[in-house]
């Protein structure tokens, strides 16, 4: 084997773990597409020491310092299959050939489906927003929106009241029960039940959004919860199992972030149903640290 572990995606999670990895002295070859979910923001807000950065820059400097390391191989390119045969891994990269290591960590993350909505995927990130962790403070003040799309709207839109005025748009998909109601009241949320057609303004800012009975109500940002899928094949094709998050599929781990499929680790959002860059990182220490101990169990039986 080339390798002992191949890391597939180069991204927080992916190069936290390959950093873990290659200052363990294993040969490591991490594979990067080069499509991060967080391609979208101008910056990564609440990862402690990058507060600000624009995520290209927080993973460019990550490959910049891991590529002083001599044990480490970084490839720009996608992966397109990847197959346990007999007790190694073998995967294959598009326009690369075949590459075989001991162990895989998937950072593969997620693709985001918004809602069909003129005017909301122009504003992705900017003005659309999904955490208001992530980017609650760059808008607070304003007027602010929670669009409903899943059972959980109401509870997000409980929360955002403490960056500006919030208004809860039921779609109306997902009408609070009683007792949201009287939580979202308490929090000082408007209902409004009108669906929303279109987002004004000139994008990426927004404006204000158009409702179904013609009326316009102003606000500066909103904040949505996409639905999410596999942005790569990889874990399916290896036969891991996954679980149904609140928002889409997750890769099952256990607590060494290992999957179903022995010799397989997975860490970021693929693998977990709470999303931020700080959480991604995370994540991929961790996957890094288990999957390097797996190594040296092998090798101590």
């Amino acid at each position: 084997m080339s390798y002992e572990v191949i890391v597939i995606g180069g991204n927080f999670a992916g190069l936290s773990a390959a950093m873990q990895l290659t200052r363990a002295r294993r040969r490591v070859l991490l594979v990067d597409a080069g499509a991060p979910r967080n391609r979208f923001s101008l910056a990564s807000h609440g990862f402690l020491g990058q507060d600000g950065q624009a995520p290209a820059a927080i993973m460019g400097e990550g490959k910049r310092q891991l590529s002083l390391y001599p044990n480490i191989t970084l490839h720009d390119g996608k992966v397109i299959r990847a197959e346990k045969v007999d007790e190694e891994f073998v995967v294959t990269i598009e326009g690369g050939g075949e590459e075989r290591a001991a162990r895989l960590i998937l950072a593969t993350g997620i693709s985001d489906t918004l809602p069909d909505i003129p005017g909301l995927s122009e504003r992705w990130g900017r003005s659309v927003l999904h955490c208001p962790y992530c980017h609650g403070f760059e808008v607070s003040g304003g007027e602010l929106g929670v669009l409903a799309n899943h059972p959980h709207s109401a509870h997000s839109a409980m929360m955002i009241p403490d960056w500006g005025a919030t208004t809860f748009f039921t779609q109306p998909l997902f009408e609070p029960d009683e007792e949201q109601l009287a939580r979202l009241s308490a929090r000082g949320v408007r209902i409004e039940r009108s669906p929303i057609v279109e987002l004004l303004g000139a994008s990426p800012k927004l404006q204000a959004v158009r409702l179904a009975d013609g009326r316009t109500v102003p606000l500066d940002a909103i904040f949505v919860a996409p639905k999410t899928a596999m942005a790569s094949p990889m874990a399916e094709q290896l036969g891991c199992a996954f679980d149904e998050g609140a928002f889409g599929p997750v890769i099952r781990i256990g607590e060494n972030k290992e999957t179903s499929v022995k010799g397989v680790f997975a860490a970021g959002d693929a693998a977990s149903s709470m999303h931020s860059g700080t959480l991604a990182s995370a994540s991929g220490v961790l996957a890094g640290v288990y999957c390097h101990q797996s190594l040296v169990m092998q090798s101590a039986t």
